[in-house]
């Protein structure tokens, strides 16, 4: 099989005179499309859909739009332009030059950080497969493609590090992020949250805003690393995952906005009356979003790690924009606080820093999920209704690291079974919940036309209209 590197695949890493890359993706790239044809955007394959695409990092090749077919889509690869004499930030080897091969020693723990990182990208496609089934408009239809194929770019990205730096283990494991299946009981992906199903768009918003999040923080500290291509990689990958949680934080919103419309037209906020006018009560929002904060909380790992420290030490991941702390940047005797279970109640403890990376980039994703769902509660008190959606502790629902079964309320406080049983259904989605937000769930395709449950979207994509064909079926 031929192909035409700079046509097929767009990329800035000269793909055309790499032959040992050109000879591992002829194989790759015929596997990749025969998963993509399986497990990809269910019965979408014949559209053509206003996508954005990437051609090159700069501002002019960054966001190519256009009508294309998903299986024709120019999956590219490519790094951010190199920094000049970049030098490692932190860790053992801080301020030696960056690494622009891979280090024998750290060869194993880098391989594993790429392949978990590339085996997040596939699952979510999978998770997402059938969304489109049941989309509540062709704007929404336009968007769950867009995350979808760039979910697939950075599978590409991460399989491009695989082939060009680890040989044939790196073949090995690019051919194993085809053959894991989200939620298979014999062959998962490798974290839990992306074994989940996403049977619903409300479950969709939320997976984009705080999962995707996740992704913001992983992908973050990786930027730090002193392996060069991948943080150069990984910096790209960034620009497009910031329009992954625009998806849900505006979905979300506008969720909400239709909902708010309905009880302020009716003057009610019962629960029944408004599932009979076929909204999505702001109680249950509040449940799906306790889920999947805590679901997401979990993607950072145990509390205390001595992997995480490991990684940061050898420099492979660092922390959080690295570069604006105020610390030594090694971490050999600083100490940061974790928490931990005292009779009744949740306590601070000061645990070393290095062991406590997972527990700090947490803490980082917590607080700027805070801020996004502070957005949502500005636009309901500007319309003059009394809810508030929280932000649930992060040791609620805990099913990883040192609070994993530890009963803990929304609000923090350690609770008995008894008490946790009594309260779960008014925190979590029930069976219930997620039968009605189900029934909801109809196609709805006709340009500029909405599902009665979700409000229009400010603004159409591009300059484009609210009311363009985005996504074309004939």
């Amino acid at each position: 099989m031929n192909i035409d590197y700079q046509q097929k695949i767009p990329n800035n890493v000269d793909l055309a005179s790499d032959k040992t890359l050109q000879r591992a993706l002829e194989h790759w790239q015929p596997e990749f499309l025969n998963w993509w044809g399986e497990m990809g955007p269910e019965g979408s394959h014949q559209y053509d859909v206003y996508l954005r695409t990437a051609t090159s990092v700069d501002q002019k090749g960054w966001a190519q739009f256009g009508y294309v077919k998903m299986p024709d889509y120019r999956w590219g690869i490519f790094l951010n332009p190199a920094e000049a004499d970049r030098k490692i930030a932190f860790g053992a080897h801080k301020g030696e030059p960056v690494w622009q091969e891979v280090p024998g020693e750290y060869r194993s723990n880098l391989r594993r950080i790429i392949v978990t990182q590339g085996d997040t990208e596939p699952a979510s496609v999978e998770q997402q497969r059938h969304l489109g089934l049941t989309c509540p408009s062709m704007y929404d239809l336009r968007n769950l493609f867009q995350v979808n194929v760039e979910e697939g770019r950075h599978l590409w990205a991460m399989v491009y590090l695989l082939h060009r730096y680890f040989g044939r283990d790196g073949r090995e494991e690019a051919e194993a992020l085809l053959g894991r299946r989200s939620g298979d009981a014999d062959n998962p992906r490798i974290l839990g949250a992306f074994n989940e199903k996403t049977p619903d768009w409300l479950s969709f918003f939320m997976f984009t805003f705080f999962t995707d999040r996740d992704g913001k923080f992983q992908l973050s500290a990786l930027t730090e690393s002193a392996f060069d291509p991948l943080a150069r990689t990984t910096r790209f990958m960034l620009t497009e995952e910031g329009h992954h949680m625009f998806v849900g934080r505006n979905g979300i919103r506008r969720i909400i906005e239709r909902t708010a419309e309905v009880m302020l037209r009716e003057r009610t906020d019962d629960v029944d009356r408004l599932r009979r006018l076929g909204v999505i009560d702001l109680p249950t929002i509040q449940r799906y979003l306790n889920f999947h904060s805590s679901v997401t909380v979990d993607l950072f790992g145990s509390d205390l790690s001595s992997n995480a420290a490991t990684f940061y030490t050898t420099g492979l991941k660092g922390r959080y924009r690295e570069e604006t702390l105020n610390d030594d940047h090694v971490l050999s005797s600083a100490t940061y606080p974790i928490l931990e279970v005292s009779g009744e109640t949740l306590t601070r403890k000061d645990a070393p820093a290095l062991n406590a990376l997972n527990e700090r980039l947490r803490d980082d994703f917590v607080q700027d999920s805070l801020a996004g769902v502070e957005a949502w509660n500005i636009a309901l008190q500007k319309q003059g209704i009394d809810f508030k959606f929280v932000v649930p502790h992060k040791a609620f629902n805990r099913q990883i690291g040192q609070l994993a079964g530890v009963r803990v309320s929304p609000q923090g406080g350690v609770i008995d079974e008894a008490t946790w049983n009594g309260n779960v259904r008014s925190w979590l989605p029930t069976a219930a919940d997620r039968e009605y937000v189900q029934s909801l769930m109809g196609r709805v395709v006709e340009p500029g036309k909405f599902a009665n449950w979700i409000a229009p979207p400010a603004a159409g994509i591009n300059g484009q209209p609210v009311e363009c064909e985005y996504v074309r079926f004939s």
